[in-house]
């Protein structure tokens, strides 16, 4: 089985990516969901890099599910969706990471206008988002296998992920 970590900041499109790939018949998992993450006190990821999503705690990925997940067998191509503080331990499990990334002014504007997630909406949120783009999304890129700019249409994306996990061979 193949395992493909798509990730990135709030605002770029995995939550979407990720739908869609589940639309086509994928399995799909979006870890950012309260299935897969949960609020920690931010004492417990200190030494993760970024600022905590509030001052005193964090979202993070629940480690048993999450090890739960990528042990799954039931298919033979799994997509997860999301970035968590505590995800570093995980990146072994998988195949493939994608990163996908957006200019900060598309960031700021898909936060300020997205429906799904009230993330973003405050000002000090997208001052937090702004320094992780410059704090974290370089080391999401130095782990990535793959990076995709996001300000293409959806079907663009998912062509660009599906060739590059499931190359013709």
């Amino acid at each position: 089985m193949k395992r493909v970590l798509i990730t990135g900041l709030s605002g770029v499109g995995k939550s979407t990516v990720i739908t869609a790939l589940a639309a086509r018949g994928y399995k799909a998992v979006d870890a950012d969901t309260r299935a897969y993450s949960h609020w920690v006190a931010a004492r417990e990821v200190a030494d993760a890099a970024g600022t905590p999503v509030e001052a005193d705690r964090d979202w993070v990925w629940r480690e048993e599910r999450i090890t739960e997940l990528l042990a799954t067998s039931d298919t033979d191509l799994l997509f997860v969706s999301g970035t968590a503080p505590n995800m570093r331990q995980f990146l072994p499990d998988f195949d493939h990471v994608i990163l996908l990334s957006a200019p900060a002014a598309v960031i700021v504007e898909r936060l300020a206008t997205r429906t799904t997630n009230t993330y973003g909406k405050q000002p000090d949120e997208v001052l937090r988002e702004l320094d992780l783009i410059d704090s974290v999304e370089p080391l999401l890129r130095r782990i990535a296998d793959h990076e995709i700019i996001t300000t293409v249409p959806v079907e663009a994306i998912l062509t660009d992920i599906l060739a590059f996990v499931t190359p013709q061979e």
